[in-house]
């Protein structure tokens, strides 16, 4: 449990860092496409991968599901 929860913060700080986002707008963002839950979900694959490689998904993950 605490390994998800420092893996999310992980992404979250990458992801904000990389976007020059603030927390509240990564957060926000994140809610309005459900990625805490993709990466909790996937937290065994993304794990393994680097950050560069986990900002990618992310945006893909958001990108499909914005709508056309």
């Amino acid at each position: 449990m605490q390994n998800d929860i420092n893996f999310l913060a992980y992404c979250i700080e990458s992801y904000k860092s990389e976007k020059k986002y603030t927390g509240r707008q990564v957060i926000s963002l994140f809610d309005k496409y459900g990625v805490l839950d993709y990466i909790t979900n996937c937290a065994g694959a993304l794990h393994t991968t680097g950050e560069q490689y986990i900002i990618q998904d992310i945006d893909e993950y958001i990108a499909n599901r914005k709508p056309q």
